[in-house]
């Protein structure tokens, strides 16, 4: 499937179509590895992001000191989080597919909060343009080419 040349919009109802079809697929397996993600992310319940020793060396490993979307220092925006570029809420099958993670700070991830990446790429377009390509460039390609299957 190309995606190369649609618009938004049309990106979008793909994504949704897609994402709707599996969802109703779901196994065993796929809550399994749901809930895997919350233990190698958060330790005791805490909420701040790479508790674990596991987690802790990705973030290090896939980040440096600023937000990759606001360019922002993460020591001045409270912090870092890891965050899912396809909700997990709308994709739960790719909570622990790292090519689905990215580390932001915390403002942008609650301004990001549940929306779906082509929903956060317009929302980005239209509130904070200056942004836009940067995020862009940063479209997980392959994961959205995949949700065909």
């Amino acid at each position: 499937m190309d995606l190369e040349g649609k618009e938004l919009k049309e990106l979008f109802e793909l994504a949704n179509q897609f994402g709707n079809r599996r969802y109703h697929k779901l196994t065993r397996q796929d809550f399994e590895d749901y809930r895997k993600f919350d233990y190698w992310r958060y330790i005791n319940g805490d909420s701040e992001c790479g508790t674990t020793q596991e987690s802790r060396e990705w973030v290090n490993n896939h980040s440096d000191w600023h937000c990759p979307i606001c360019g922002d220092r993460f020591s001045e925006k409270g912090g870092r989080t890891i965050d899912h570029k396809l909700p997990r809420s709308q994709y739960p099958w790719l909570s622990l597919e790292f090519k689905n993670l990215w580390v932001i700070c915390k403002p942008c991830n609650q301004e990001k909060g549940e929306m779906h990446w082509y929903e956060y790429e317009h929302y980005m377009l239209i509130h904070h343009p200056e942004l836009y390509e940067g995020l862009r460039a940063m479209r997980p390609t392959q994961l959205l080419q995949a949700l065909k299957g």
